[in-house]
């Protein structure tokens, strides 16, 4: 009895009373100007049944009002939220977590064994620096290929929407727009998804989250090189405005000798090649999936060959660039051939007689009707016999198919003016 009394006095002497909570960042919100309410000793622990002091906030606009579950002393215990119970490093579950890590599980479940584990963990607690994990997470290694390539790098508000409106399901909310609540339609029952508990996350088991990342992460796709041994260079994709080449130089210098890294940061991409076609495998093997700078996860792909660069650019229809042209409504396929010229051509091709008008000196053809020529001495200077022939005019073109408006004599009114002209 005495035993007990004095664990009762030391747990009420050390009830937690904080002034700020320990939250992710989807948790805490997008809003830098957040306001909480503090109450001191305001709920027990849902993991230690012990009071803690409690927050609560609202994370955004058109979002739910939330609430911190746990005390903090727990939640240093395992690294993780207050509020979701997700990894503070990984945003991940506890079970996902501790399976990359190969972290066995050891927090007591009774309530004496609990108190007691607790207490010393408390200790440890005040003991370290803050920066590392207590307990066996601290023990464990410091980062793992499965969790890098799970880990959430950006915060998931969605997270933070209301919960679905019990009225509007029933088909009795008259609030409207102005519900607080999302009309939306529930979740299957069946589904495991909606069957979560809180005790369960923390303790990592029957997590059904966590099952669903483990499932993700088993049939994950691979990067296999290419059969190409010529190829030694690397595509990193998504690299937005805040990545630089010496932070992608100091990443992948580890693997082997880099030739040359280009940055495109119109196509916020880059391209490093390697020195030598092991050095790339590796990096390609230790980046896929899993190669996160300044909080951005990258895309890690094997760059292309010459033979398959020149093979996709000429093909017909692309242009430079890649992409393919739409042709013109409208207009034609290709342009008529041109008029094919007998052999005597090039030798009464143009006709140096100053005293023709310039259509006709140049083309060597005689005047249309209608047409008189000009007076002798008119016109530009007579041009070199070797300069290059002037186009014909449109009139003076071989019928063809028509395929403007304006080639059309019908259209333009030309018929009718010469008719009238004939009448007068």
């Amino acid at each position: 009895m005495a035993t007990s009394l004095g664990s009762n006095t030391y747990n009420r002497q050390h009830w937690e009373d904080a002034d700020f909570p320990i939250l992710c960042q989807t948790c805490l919100g997008e809003n830098p100007y957040i306001r909480m309410t503090k109450e001191k000793y305001g709920k027990e622990c849902k993991i230690c049944a012990r009071p803690f002091t409690v927050f609560r906030w609202c994370p955004g606009t058109r979002m739910r009002f939330k609430k911190t579950e746990v005390c903090q002393t727990c939640s240093k215990m395992k690294n993780v939220c207050q509020t979701c119970l997700l990894d503070l490093e990984y945003g991940l579950p506890i079970q996902v977590r501790d399976t990359g890590l190969s972290v066995k599980d050891e927090v007591p479940r009774s309530d004496v064994n609990k108190e007691y584990y607790t207490q010393n963990m408390e200790r440890e607690i005040a003991n370290s620096d803050g920066t590392r994990p207590v307990g066996q997470l601290g023990k464990a290694p410091s980062s793992s290929d499965m969790l890098l390539k799970l880990a959430r790098t950006t915060p998931y508000y969605k997270r933070n929407r209301p919960h679905i409106c019990s009225f509007w399901v029933k088909g009795e909310c008259k609030r409207g727009e102005e519900c607080p609540y999302r009309h939306e339609k529930p979740t299957d029952p069946e589904d495991p998804l909606a069957d979560q508990n809180i005790k369960d996350r923390y303790y990592g088991i029957n997590d059904p989250v966590a099952d669903k990342l483990l499932k993700r992460a088993s049939t994950m796709p691979r990067l296999d090189p290419p059969e190409d041994k010529s190829i030694s260079t690397l595509y990193i994709g998504g690299l937005g405005d805040t990545v630089t080449d010496g932070e992608l130089k100091s990443h992948f210098y580890q693997f082997g000798e880099i030739r040359t890294i280009t940055i495109v940061q119109r196509q916020q991409c880059a391209f490093i090649q390697f020195a030598t076609r092991q050095a790339a495998e590796m990096a390609a093997e230790k980046s896929f999936n899993k190669l996160i700078i300044n909080g951005r996860r990258l895309t890690v792909k094997w760059g292309r060959s010459q033979a398959a660069r020149g093979k996709d650019g000429g093909k017909e229809g692309v242009s430079e660039m890649g992409t393919r042209l739409d042709p013109i409504p409208g207009l034609p396929g290709a342009l008529p051939p041109p008029p094919a010229l007998d052999e005597e051509a090039p030798a009464n091709y143009f006709n140096l007689d100053p005293s023709s008008s310039p259509a006709i000196m140049n083309i060597g053809l005689p005047p249309p009707p209608g047409i008189n020529p000009p007076p002798p001495g008119y016109g530009p200077p007579m041009f070199h016999p070797m300069a290059p022939p002037v186009p014909p005019p449109m009139t003076m073109r071989p019928p063809g198919t028509i395929h403007y408006p304006s080639q059309d004599p019908q259209r333009m009114g030309a018929h009718s003016a010469h008719g009238s002209r004939h009448t007068e």
